[in-house]
C-alpha cells in the first residue's frame, strides 16, 4: 500500500497535479455556510431539509443544517445549498 501511495505521489509530481486528484480522493469546498461543493461522490444515501448524506469511495459525507437543497448533481459532483451548520465524515454504516 505504501508503494502505491509513493507511486501516486510521483505521478502527481511528474505531471504537476494535486496528489488528491490523482488518488481519486473526495474534494469538499464550503462557501461560507450557504453552499457546499463535493467532487467524487457515488450517490446520495439520504436527503432531507435537515440532513444530506453523500456516499464517496472513502466514506460518507454528512451535511446538517436548515433548508438544505440539492442545487446541482452530476455523476461525480454535487452542489448543496441552504444554511449549513455541520459537515462531518462518518463510516459507511452511518
Amino acid at each position: 500500500m505504501d508503494k502505491a501511495r509513493g507511486m501516486l505521489g510521483a505521478v502527481a509530481e511528474m505531471f504537476d497535479l494535486p496528489a488528491d486528484v490523482v488518488a481519486g480522493l473526495p474534494r469538499v469546498e464550503l462557501i461560507g455556510s450557504r453552499q457546499l461543493y463535493l467532487e467524487t461522490h457515488t450517490g446520495l444515501l439520504s436527503y432531507s431539509p435537515e440532513q444530506i448524506d453523500a456516499n464517496t469511495p472513502h466514506g460518507v459525507l454528512r451535511v446538517g443544517g436548515e433548508n438544505l437543497t440539492l442545487l446541482a448533481m452530476t455523476g461525480g459532483e454535487l452542489r448543496l445549498g441552504g444554511h449549513i451548520r455541520t459537515v462531518e465524515w462518518v463510516d459507511h454504516a452511518g
